[in-house]
């Protein structure tokens, strides 16, 4: 990726062109690659029981790997609409890699949020409710969450609470707990926060002061 940014700047395109093209997502910095795990000390072992697809992979490790999958896709960031729900074009959000992770493991979230808000309108805000949009709304989706998943500390230095695979939410941000962690023990996040984000997966947890929620969707 640096060879390519390196290239456009020596074509001509200039910081300021380039940073247009990174802006618009037609060039896309965000690295694929995996972070190094860095702590070295033991936790206890975690085991989830549950299964929602039936695929004889529980569903912690099921989200944490169609994470992973997702963002290996490269994505690149941009808001949009579709009639359809999931992004088909190659591009997304934040809450796009939660949606095609929590798919992947059974869990159509477009649907369930869809009946969420069906079944509790008040809880959602006055807006009108559009399935194709509304799962792709962290406002929702902290609605959702709070009722049917299991609610864990916000601590993030309470390490053997943090499990790859669980949710992380933010203010107005959303992302998948990482299996690997920094020095301390602290989880990384795959995310998806920007166009001109680096790595989708990263070691930010620490140094954000806007979580307000830390979940685990089936799994208690």
């Amino acid at each position: 990726m640096l060879a390519v940014l390196a290239a456009l700047l020596i074509l001509g395109a200039g910081v300021a062109g380039l940073a247009g093209l990174v802006a618009t997502g037609n060039v896309n910095v965000t690295s694929a690659s995996r972070p190094e795990n860095k702590y070295t000390g033991v936790l206890a072992p975690y085991a989830c029981a549950s299964d929602a697809d039936g695929d004889g992979v529980d569903d912690q490790t099921d989200i944490l790997s169609a994470a992973l999958r997702y963002v290996q896709t490269k994505p690149v960031y941009r808001s949009e609409y579709y009639t359809g729900g999931y992004p088909d074009d190659g591009c997304g959000v934040c809450t796009d890699v939660v949606a095609f992770a929590l798919r992947d493991a059974g869990y159509d979230l477009q649907a369930l949020v869809a009946t969420d808000i069906t079944e509790h309108p008040d809880d959602y805000g006055p807006d009108a409710p559009d399935p194709a949009i509304d799962f792709r709304r962290v406002r929702s989706l902290k609605v959702f969450f709070a009722r049917h998943a299991a609610q864990l500390t916000c601590d993030v230095h309470a390490i053997d609470e943090w499990q790859g695979g669980d949710i992380a939410i933010f203010d107005s941000h959303i992302g998948i707990v990482s299996d690997q962690r920094n020095e301390n023990g602290v989880p990384y996040l795959i995310h998806h926060n920007a166009p001109s984000q680096l790595s989708y997966e990263e070691d930010v947890l620490e140094g954000r002061d806007d979580l307000v929620m830390h979940v685990r969707m089936g799994c208690e």
